[in-house]
């Protein structure tokens, strides 16, 4: 059974590229997927041994099931790029009363500590990887670039990405990054929650043939659960409005809107062809990671 490593351990860990490449190995490892230049994101099946196949590419585990020889096969197009897309704005400062107690991760470090995983992950492979961070306040932009070099420059740049106040505007946006449509496998990591939902309408036009979108909406157990008792105060991250109300009054009409909230994004991002994935930031970042690429091998 894969062990997984628990958040709080790993946000006492302040090395990034460490991070990434122990998180990374230890899925690859554990889905016995060692991955090689030009083998693809995910591996898409097997086939039958033929002579002058390389004996690296034998699933042995795969043998000692069956007796016979496969060798792994990926689909992938030449020259991948690969695009990390982060928002971020306020709301992704928000995390859970029980990772605030023990000074864990919020939304904003889970994001950066995924996307740097799935970043070596495609360094690994030869692929080409840049970094848009999207915020009213700053625009963080690296070009795609492959090799180590590139991607600790990418794991550089990911942990000094500062939080603005929102998402930026379609005025900002275009001001900041001109005509850049990035292009290849774009993943789109933020919590969605945005007043004119103005991510969607960035993601919008990146949505076409040349390209493949993911979106990875980030989540806390406290917004799915709802766990407070007694009165509270609530703000809004990007407003700083705030309210005092009492939780048991508002626990089930939170709830319902929150299901609301998820059903409309859910229909939204399938009307425009993209696939969802949700992670929570209150489970083990390897277990995410993991989740995501087997997820990912099955829509394929």
């Amino acid at each position: 059974m894969q062990q997984w490593i628990d958040p709080l351990t790993l946000s006492r860990i302040k090395d990034m590229p460490l991070v990434a490449k122990t998180v990374a190995e230890g899925i690859l490892q554990g889905q016995h997927t060692s991955v090689q230049k030009g083998s693809g994101i995910e591996f898409s099946q097997y086939r039958s041994y033929e002579p002058g196949d390389e004996l690296g590419k034998v699933d042995w585990k795969l043998f000692a099931r069956s007796d016979r020889y496969f060798v792994r096969e990926a689909e992938r197009e030449s020259d991948t790029h690969i695009w990390l897309v982060l928002d971020a704005s306020q709301s992704m400062l928000q995390q859970s009363v029980a990772s605030r107690a023990q000074n864990g991760w919020h939304k904003l470090d889970y994001a950066r500590y995924f996307l740097a995983t799935i970043a070596y992950i495609a360094q690994q492979q030869g692929d080409s990887v840049g970094l848009i961070g999207l915020s009213d306040q700053q625009i963080d932009y690296l070009p795609c670039g492959s090799g180590q070099r590139h991607w600790h420059k990418l794991m550089l740049q990911l942990s000094q990405l500062k939080v603005g106040k929102q998402f930026p505007n379609k005025e900002n946006l275009h001001a900041q990054l001109g005509n850049i449509r990035p292009q290849g496998l774009i993943f789109v990591l933020s919590d969605f929650i945005q007043h004119d939902q103005e991510i969607l309408d960035f993601m919008q036009p990146l949505n076409h043939s040349k390209n493949e979108l993911v979106a990875i909406q980030l989540i806390c157990d406290d917004e799915v659960a709802f766990p407070y008792k007694g009165a509270i105060r609530v703000e809004d991250p990007e407003t700083q409005q705030q309210r005092l109300v009492s939780s048991q009054d508002v626990k089930a009409s939170y709830l319902a809107a929150y299901q609301n909230f998820q059903v409309d994004l859910q229909n939204r991002l399938t009307a425009q062809n993209v696939n969802l994935f949700t992670a929570n930031i209150d489970q083990p970042l390897d277990e995410s990671v993991h989740a995501y690429l087997a997820s990912r091998r099955k829509v394929r």
